[in-house]
């Protein structure tokens, strides 16, 4: 049989665009640098949106909507944040025939219309803290795109709160990159994240401190998985976000924004995929068993389903392929491609000796089990290979990732892996030096791994790669 896929080691990117066409994730939209999710990808990313939008309620935000088209105006009332993303704007100047009388922005993210409303929201601090989350879509214009990784139009959540203080923002933006972020990735994602504190030449467009979670891929590049902000009081003076305090004096609110993305589609696949396809983790997969009938016979097709309602019943998530037109092996190519955690076979044959076969597709195998041992040995698979996935990353990232001492040998280091030097061995001259080398600081942390308050504390180590 042919090659499905491109191998990795032969061309990374080629594999990664492999997968996405072959496992019927995704394909290129009409307009450049847009995308169409196809209903399997779909499924994953709303398996996603249901891990993160429960965390997300857990830490107290609510949900809710806000508009697509921004005036242009908001968006220049905060200075550094609308030069750090005039390159990506997608501008509307016209409108049902006729020029608009102010252009209109198609929202590439939404701290500014977001602030005018917490402005007209907030008036005492007994209304603090306000604590917002949306699901949309944003447009950047994106001059390379590649799908999940950089469309002009992606999917994600956005969370925006106001605080009484810069303690309370602070402790808020932290709990949602543990809590919320770090919990799903890790435990969810099955991916090792590196948490940190972006440099000031990093970190987003009108914030105080940006924090980020990287992840290593399967090539040793980093990919930003997840970013939070403190904003300071900087939108909150642009948008006149003020309170009445306990005092009756009028201060100005303290903001957070927050998000992730459809890029973590891309990091799935990356991190975890093989050359069989990709490789979903049990507890993210909308499919995690996925029943076979082999071929026709007596018997056959009631057994497989009733495995599926046995299944199903025991909160497994389980879908039925009973297509015994369509030969078996292009099918059992197609589940490896999409990355079904557990495949369970039924034919004739087995049937005749009670037993159906469970293929895992993480750890590998084929396994005759007894018709009635299934279900529990499915649960016990589900359970094994969703840290057989996470372990397997983090020793990639162990192996690939080198501590130096200067520069020029993370830049060295950079072409294959990571690179962890001491923070005051970069420097913003050291920063700058690597970037020409398209070699970037991903995140600074401190010794122990924990977050720095500030890229001024002492000892604190950064980590330089090539990202996406």
């Amino acid at each position: 049989m042919a090659r499905v896929l491109t191998p990795r080691v032969e061309d990374f990117p080629r594999w990664y665009q492999d997968v996405v066409s072959k496992a019927e994730l995704a394909d290129n939209g009409p307009v450049r640098g847009t995308m169409v999710i196809r209903p399997t990808g779909y499924a994953i990313w709303e398996r996603m949106q249901a891990e993160l939008d429960e965390r997300i309620k857990a830490a107290g935000a609510q949900n809710a909507y806000f508009p697509l088209f921004i005036p242009e105006a908001y968006l220049r009332r905060e200075a550094e944040h609308v030069e750090g993303f005039s390159p990506e704007l997608a501008v509307v100047t016209h409108g049902g025939g006729k020029q608009l009388a102010e252009p209109v922005v198609v929202r590439p993210t939404s701290e500014t219309v977001i602030g005018e409303f917490m402005a007209k929201w907030v008036s005492s601090y007994r209304d603090l803290p306000l604590l917002l989350n949306q699901w949309a879509n944003v447009v950047r214009w994106e001059l390379r795109p590649r799908v999940f990784l950089r469309t002009s139009e992606f999917l994600w959540q956005e969370g925006h709160t106001a605080h009484a203080s810069e303690a309370d923002a602070r402790a808020y933006a932290r709990k949602i990159h543990y809590e919320v972020y770090w919990d799903f990735m890790v435990n969810v994602l099955g991916i090792p994240v590196v948490v940190g504190l972006k440099t000031a030449r990093e970190r987003f467009a009108g914030a105080s401190a940006t924090y980020a979670l990287e992840g290593m891929m399967g090539d040793g590049k980093a990919l930003q998985l997840g970013t939070s902000h403190e904003l300071g009081q900087n939108f909150a003076r642009a948008f006149d976000i003020t309170y009445s305090g306990k005092s009756g004096a009028l201060e100005h609110a303290w903001t957070t924004s927050w998000g992730v993305s459809t890029r973590m589609l891309g990091g799935l696949i990356m991190c975890h995929g093989d050359d069989s396809g990709l490789r979903v983790p049990p507890r993210l997969a909308p499919v995690q068993a996925y029943v076979m009938v082999v071929k026709a016979g007596e018997g056959v097709a009631d057994a497989a389903t009733a495995l599926c309602d046995q299944l199903r019943r025991a909160g497994i998530r389980t879908a039925l392929d009973d297509r015994v037109d369509t030969p078996f092996g292009r099918r059992a190519v197609d589940a490896e491609l999409k990355g079904h955690p557990v495949r369970i076979e039924v034919g004739p044959r087995d049937l005749a000796t009670g037993n159906a076969v469970i293929v895992r597709r993480i750890s590998g195998g084929k396994t005759p089990t007894p018709i009635d041992g299934v279900v529990e040995t499915v649960a016990a698979a589900l359970e094994a290979d969703q840290h057989v996935l996470h372990d397997e990353a983090l020793a990639l990232r162990e192996a690939r990732t080198v501590d130096v001492a200067t520069v020029e040998e993370a830049i060295e280091v950079a072409a294959a892996g990571w690179a962890r030097v001491p923070w005051s061995a970069v420097g913003a001259e050291g920063e700058a030096k690597a970037n020409t080398q398209a070699v970037t600081v991903r995140c600074l942390t401190r010794e122990d791994g924990s977050m720095p308050s500030s890229e001024e504390e002492p000892d604190l180590v950064a980590y330089l790669a090539k990202a996406y």
